[in-house]
């Protein structure tokens, strides 16, 4: 099955690396005009000539602070000017400034964190629904995770705020129906730039060894069900979460 998604704009946060960067080269490749914005200006700039090499699409970039609304409200007006739509969003920029027990963590972090995986997705999808998806409809992505579903001695509030985007998830697709249809999707273990753990074998192994496909994904892996979600075939899918972990969430 070839899904298409021409005619299609999307903006994807945190879309020069690792998974955002999956996602954007997938879209492009199908056919769609995608936005990328992230903080550092030379990786965005160099995503965006690379992936117009490698797909041939149609690829733009804002460099900006995903919580700053002056920073987002630059990458929307871009986007309207440079392609006439805003049809797809995909929060994926995240943070995770604390690894240790939820007991012990200071207030700044806890903040920070909740300000960032949470906080800024509803602000975003906020300001595409007021800029376009409102009168024209769309879809949002939210990028979750699979530690939503268990707890963690080392990322618990990390985990925390991905379940509670699963929550808000559901709660905006409720809201924002039926023009615009809202979904979530979890991530397992992902090699990406910024996973350093994997780099060592045996801790990459470790991971793929607790995972029923036997291997750690990549972010074409998960670029692949975003897709879906995001084409014609998906049009009664809504409020939904899709694991894509090799099965490891369950």
């Amino acid at each position: 099955m070839e899904l298409s998604l021409s005619g299609k704009v999307a903006i994807i946060t945190g879309g020069s690396r690792g998974i955002g960067r999956g996602i954007a080269a997938a879209m492009a490749g199908a056919g769609a005009k995608v936005m990328i914005t992230s903080r550092n200006e030379e990786t965005c700039a160099a995503t965006v000539e690379e992936l117009r090499a490698s797909t041939g699409g149609d690829l733009a970039y804002v460099a900006g602070h995903v919580g700053k609304t002056e920073d987002m409200a630059r990458v929307l007006d871009a986007t309207l000017e440079a392609f006439g739509a805003i049809d797809v969003l995909v929060n994926n920029a995240a943070t995770n400034p604390y690894a240790g027990p939820v007991i012990d963590i200071d207030v700044p972090r806890w903040d920070k964190t909740f300000a960032t995986n949470l906080t800024t997705p509803l602000v975003w999808t906020q300001a595409c629904w007021n800029a376009w998806m409102k009168e024209h409809g769309g879809v949002v992505i939210n990028i979750s995770s699979v530690g939503a579903f268990g707890t963690n001695s080392i990322l618990g509030v990390y985990d925390l705020t991905k379940r509670a985007l699963i929550h808000l998830t559901e709660q905006l697709a409720a809201e924002m129906g039926p023009g615009v249809r809202v979904n979530a999707v979890c991530p397992g273990h992902t090699e990406t730039p910024l996973t350093a753990y994997m780099r060592d074998p045996a801790v990459k192994q470790a991971r793929a060894d607790v995972t029923p496909l036997g291997r750690v994904g990549q972010p074409e892996d998960i670029a692949e069900g975003i897709l879906y979600l995001l084409s014609d075939d998906a049009s009664y899918v809504t409020a939904s979460t899709l694991d894509i972990d090799g099965g490891m969430a369950r």
